[in-house]
């Protein structure tokens, strides 16, 4: 997966922008103003790129021991996030969207009904 293929995946969801809240480099996409993904773009170019996902904490725990190419979130919350480090080559691109899934569906079950109705 390139940072392309990332961007325009993030985008495809519903009610998803992309911001740049912090500063040039970190490239966050919210759904309906809440974080579900964000990544260093320099880090992605310089080959060490990596992810950062929310994810169910039982779940979080499974995926860190099952591949070493999954650790806990830098620089946020490490019980509910994950650095998914895209450039090991360890993870296929269709888990990889599956993970951006679980985190844009847990941003989503965490929003007032009235706002989900909207991603629904």
């Amino acid at each position: 997966m390139n940072i392309e293929d990332y961007r325009n995946y993030c985008l495809g969801k519903k009610e998803v922008t992309e911001h740049f809240p912090f500063d040039n480099d970190t490239l966050v996409f919210k759904v309906l103003n809440k974080m579900f993904a964000l990544a260093s773009l320099k880090e992605w170019e310089a080959g060490t790129g990596f992810i950062n996902l929310k994810c169910d904490p039982e779940y979080a725990v499974e995926l860190r021991e099952r591949y070493e190419s999954i650790k806990p979130g830098w620089h946020m919350n490490k019980q509910q996030w994950n650095s998914v480090y895209i450039h090991q080559g360890e993870l296929s691109a269709d888990f990889i969207r599956s993970l951006i899934d679980h985190s844009y569906d847990m941003v989503v079950k965490s929003l007032p009904k009235k706002q989900q109705q909207k991603v629904l």
